[in-house]
């Protein structure tokens, strides 16, 4: 299992000790939620930040494009240093642009479901997708409680990579914790937790555990 800390719960006043604790603990990558006040009801931060955080630590970059129009913004987040770009399947952005503009970036493509959204939206794209974050949450804050109702659609996902022979890797996003990660963990291949990981003195530990649910 991969574990990857959403650092909007880490303590920007100390960020670049945040980041270090959590990759000196195991962590595999970053989980970095960009958001717009718009496409979400928060914002968060910019390219400007990412690439602050890229010269702090040598973990996979995944900016989650919390966005109306993520295609605008591609560049911006490649050059800060993302390694992989995550877009919403529900932006206004033509899904099939913001490919290939991350494919022509030679980044990984990841889109993203809200926890409405049905799988059959991604399946033009599916045989493209590097990753697929199902949100457990509707997107915008962190902290808010797992709904169990996306498990069919953890499921469902799961079973068309292996009939179909996909490489995608499977993220879950939202409320993930001691309770929730051994739910989501037979189906998924990466875990991204926020509160439990930077809220939690034994950082380490939680990673751990988390990375043995396999």
């Amino acid at each position: 299992m991969l574990v990857s800390p959403s650092i909007i719960a880490a303590d920007f006043t100390s960020l670049k000790e945040e980041i270090k604790e959590v990759e000196d603990g195991g962590a595999d990558r970053l989980h970095l939620d960009i958001m717009d006040g718009v496409f979400v009801p928060n914002i968060t931060f910019g390219p400007m930040i990412v690439e602050a955080i890229d010269k702090m630590t040598d973990l996979h970059l995944e900016a989650h494009l919390m966005l109306i129009d993520p295609l605008k913004y591609i560049d911006a987040f490649a050059d800060a240093g993302a390694e992989t770009i995550i877009f919403h399947i529900e932006s206004k952005s033509k899904p099939r642009l913001i490919m290939q503009k991350i494919r022509d970036r030679k980044l990984k493509i990841g889109v993203s479901l809200n926890p409405d959204t049905p799988i059959r939206t991604l399946f033009p794209y599916i045989e493209e997708i590097d990753l697929i974050l199902v949100m457990s949450v509707n997107p915008g804050f962190y902290g808010q409680k797992f709904e169990p109702k996306i498990l069919p659609k953890l499921k469902k996902l799961k079973e068309i990579k292996e009939k179909g022979n996909l490489n995608f890797e499977i993220e879950i996003d939202g409320g993930i914790n001691k309770e929730t990660a051994p739910i989501v963990a037979p189906y998924v291949d990466i875990l991204v937790s926020g509160a439990y990981i930077f809220k939690s003195r034994d950082r380490k530990a939680i990673i751990k555990n988390l990375k043995n649910l396999c």
